[in-house]
Formats: C-alpha cells, structure tokens, sequence
C-alpha cells in the first residue's frame, strides 16, 4: 500500500472528542485499517491553577471539537472516518464528496509539541536480529532479540523471556534502546 501518511483535523461534536478517538481507534482494528489509519489525537494540555492555596492540575482541550488523525489519504480511509459516530466533516473539504487539505507539517509540529508529542522520527537504525533494551511501557526492563520492523507504524516485535520461554512483543521504536 503505497501512499502519504498526513496528519488531518476532524470536526467532532463538542465534547465528544474522546469518545470520537475512541471510537475510530475501535473501528479501525474491527475493519482492519491499521495500514491506512496510524494515530488519532485529541489535542489538549495540561492546566494548573492555585486555588485557595491548593494546586489543581486539570487537561483541557487546546481546540474543542477537534481530533488530528494520521492516515494515509484513500476513498476507504476518508469513508471510514467521516462514519465514525461523532464526527461530523474533516476540517478543509471544499464540497460534500471532495477530499480534505492536510495540516501542514509546522502546524502539526506544534501541536503535538505543545502536548508533550513529537512527530515521530527515527534517528537510530536497528535490525533484525539485533538485541535491544526496552525502556518504557509494560515490558521496561527486559531486553530480547528483534524478530519483525514495522517501519511504517513505528513498532516492532521483539522475542523476550517471559515465563521462562521466549515471546514476541510488540513495541514502538521510541520505546527501545540498542544494547
């Protein structure tokens, strides 16, 4: 499958932005899209106010009604999202049956930097066959062997001992380290 993996703006009924993302994440497993559709992000930041000398720590939404998702722009793709319950259009479509604008790449930058996110860049080679550290998520701490590279969602399978047999894993390049 061939094809530009951009980041585009969908419009959600107002607070329903967690429930869209929740949604088209469900969707895009059960209609098997993961080649098509990668992450769905619900901008929003960290807010701390003081009040009456108490520290409240509340996330709230950087552009309500909003949800980035990344794709690779197809007929099945743009169906699949423009049906999920809750949303109601991609941000920039020009006509009822016309394809929306992508963000630009500084804007998406900047929003997923404002959240703590970066675009995902791969600055290390890694093969297969090599043994690598995992140093964040569920299996931190372990080391194995890569078995599988998945370059285009960003992850890969690699073979730790689990239960005193080897198992394959699946985890995301930013979450490994070369030993």
């Amino acid at each position: 499958m061939s094809g530009v993996k951009e980041w585009y703006a969908v419009h959600t009924y107002s607070g329903y932005e967690n429930k869209v993302k929740a949604n088209l994440e469900a969707r895009l497993e059960s209609m098997n899209m993961q080649d098509l559709i990668f992450r769905v992000v619900v901008p929003e930041e960290e807010e701390t106010t003081f009040k009456e000398g108490k520290k409240k720590t509340a996330v709230k939404k950087t552009f309500p009604g909003y949800v980035l998702v990344e794709l690779v722009m197809t007929d099945e793709s743009w169906y699949v999202v423009r049906n999920t319950p809750g949303v109601t259009g991609f941000v920039g479509s020009q006509g009822a049956g016309s394809k929306p604008n992508p963000l630009l790449p500084e804007e998406v930058k900047f929003i997923l930097k404002s959240m703590g996110m970066q675009e995902r860049t791969v600055d290390f080679e890694v093969d297969q066959g090599e043994v690598v550290s995992i140093i964040d998520g569920p299996f931190s701490g372990q080391s194995g062997e890569v078995k599988s590279i998945d370059v285009e969602r960003f992850k890969l399978t690699v073979m730790v001992e689990m239960f005193g047999r080897e198992t394959p894993v699946e985890v995301e390049f930013d979450q490994i380290e070369k030993i």
